[in-house]
C-alpha cells in the first residue's frame, strides 16, 4: 500500500491570472440568484403563478446544492479541482440558458435547479485551490478577495440587471449580463488556473473516499467549524433575506430606496471581507472569527429595535460589515482544518452554508409570523452568538503553529 505524502505548503508561484480567475468565478455564481431576487414578481407573472410558488425555485436550488455539495466531497478526491470548478461554471451557464428559454414553470424549475449543482462545485473548489497553490501567509488575503467577489456582484449586478430588464422583461438580463459573465469566467478559468497537482490518483489508489469523510467528520475542530458556519448563516438571514422587507414595512421606504439599501449592505459586506484578509495574519483566524461573529450577531439584534431609520440602517450596515469579516475569517479557519482533504472539507462546508441559509429562511419566516421583526432579530441573532461560542470553545487553528 502506498504511503500518503503530506501536502507541501508551497507549490511554487501560480499563474498571474490565478487569483483573478477565482474571484471572477465566484462573482459569476451570483448574478442568476440576484436576477431571481429582483425579478421574482415579473417571473411569476410570466408563468401565471403566485410569487410564493415561483419562489420555490430557490428552495429547490438550495436542496440540490446541499445534496451535491456532499457528493463533491467524493468527487474532489477523484478529480482535479480545476476540472470540477469549470464543470460547475458550465452547469450554471446551462442553467441560465435553460431559464432564458424555458416555456413553462416545470422546465424553469429543472433549469434553475442546475444552478445549485454549479454553486456546490465552484465555491469549495475555489477555496481548495487557494489552499493547494498559495503559501499560508497569502491564503487569508486570497479568501477575502474571493468572498468579496461574490458579494460585489450584488453591488454592480443589481442595478445592471434592473436596467436591462427595463428594456424587455426578466429574460433580457440573462442574455445581456448573466450568461456573458459566466462565459468570461469560464474563459479565465481555462486560461488562468493551473492543472491538478497530481495527488488525486494517489489518493484514489488508496481508496480514500470514505477516509476523507472520516478525517473531516471525526475531527472535533473541523466539525465545530461546520456547526459554527451553519449557525452564522442562520443569523445572517436576518440581513440577507429579511432586512429589506424590514425597512420597507417598518419605515415605509420606497422600492427604489430599498434597492439602494441592498447595494449598501452588499458593499459593506464586500469591504469587510477584504479588510479581514489584512488582519488574519496579525490577529489569527480563530480570534477574528469569534469576535466578528459575536459583533455581527449583536448588531443584527440591535438594528431591529431601533425606532430611527438612520440609526437602524447604520447598525444594519455594521452587521453586514462584520458578516463579511466572519465569512472570510471562518472560511480561512475552515480551510486549514484538514490539509490532506481540503476539497472534501470545503465541499462539506458548502453543504453546511447552504443548510444554514435554508434553515434560517424557514425558521425566520415562522418566527416573523409569531413575533414580528424584533423577535426575528433576537432569536436568529442569539443563534449567531451561539456560533461565536462554538468557534471559541471547540475549534483550533492548526495554521497558527506554522506562522
Amino acid at each position: 500500500m502506498l504511503r500518503r505524502k503530506e501536502p507541501t505548503e508551497k507549490k511554487g508561484s501560480p499563474r498571474r491570472l490565478f487569483l483573478p480567475s477565482l474571484i471572477i468565478s465566484f462573482f459569476a455564481t451570483s448574478p442568476l440568484g440576484i436576477l431571481t431576487g429582483l425579478l421574482l414578481v415579473d417571473m411569476a407573472l410570466s408563468f401565471e403563478v403566485s410569487v410564493g410558488v415561483m419562489g420555490q425555485i430557490n428552495t429547490l436550488s438550495y436542496i440540490v446544492a446541499v445534496i451535491f455539495a456532499m457528493l463533491m466531497g467524493v468527487l474532489s478526491v477523484r478529480f482535479s479541482h480545476k476540472s470540477l470548478l469549470i464543470l460547475g461554471l458550465l452547469s450554471i451557464s446551462l442553467s441560465a440558458l435553460g431559464c432564458a428559454l424555458s416555456p413553462n414553470l416545470s422546465l424553469m424549475l429543472a433549469s434553475y435547479s442546475l444552478s445549485g449543482v454549479g454553486m456546490a462545485m465552484v465555491s469549495p473548489m475555489a477555496f481548495a485551490m487557494v489552499g493547494e497553490y498559495l503559501p499560508l501567509e497569502k491564503r487569508a488575503n486570497a479568501v477575502g478577495w474571493i468572498v468579496a467577489g461574490g458579494s460585489f456582484a450584488y453591488v454592480i449586478g443589481a442595478p445592471i440587471i434592473a436596467l436591462i430588464a427595463g428594456f424587455g422583461g426578466w429574460r433580457f438580463p440573462l442574455f445581456g449580463f448573466v450568461i456573458p459573465t459566466l462565459l468570461v469566467s469560464l474563459l479565465l478559468a481555462f486560461v488562468g488556473l493551473p492543472a491538478s497537482s497530481g495527488n488525486h490518483q494517489l489518493e484514489t489508489n488508496e481508496g480514500s473516499y470514505l477516509r476523507s469523510f472520516k478525517e473531516v467528520l471525526l475531527n472535533r475542530s473541523a466539525t465545530a467549524c461546520l456547526v459554527g458556519n451553519v449557525f452564522r448563516m442562520v443569523s445572517f438571514v436576518v440581513i440577507l433575506v429579511y432586512g429589506t422587507s424590514f425597512f420597507r414595512q417598518r419605515f415605509l421606504v420606497s422600492r427604489d430606496a430599498a434597492s439602494v439599501i441592498i447595494i449598501g449592505a452588499a458593499l459593506c459586506y464586500t469591504v469587510g471581507s477584504l479588510i479581514c484578509g489584512r488582519f488574519v495574519n496579525r490577529f489569527g483566524r480563530k480570534p477574528l472569527t469569534v469576535l466578528s461573529a459575536l459583533l455581527a450577531s449583536v448588531f443584527t439584534i440591535l438594528f431591529t429595535y431601533m425606532p430611527n431609520l438612520w440609526l437602524s440602517l447604520a447598525l444594519n450596515f455594521l452587521g453586514a460589515w462584520f458578516f463579511g469579516v466572519v465569512a472570510s475569517a471562518s472560511s480561512s479557519l475552515t480551510l486549514e482544518q484538514v490539509p490532506r482533504f481540503r476539497g472534501t472539507m470545503m465541499s462539506i462546508n458548502s453543504a453546511a452554508l447552504y443548510l444554514g441559509s435554508a434553515l434560517g429562511t424557514a425558521v425566520g419566516g415562522m418566527v416573523l409570523l409569531s413575533f414580528d421583526y424584533e423577535g426575528l432579530g433576537s432569536i436568529l441573532g442569539v443563534v449567531g452568538i451561539i456560533a461565536a461560542i462554538v468557534f471559541q470553545l471547540l475549534t483550533t487553528d492548526p495554521a497558527s503553529k506554522k506562522i
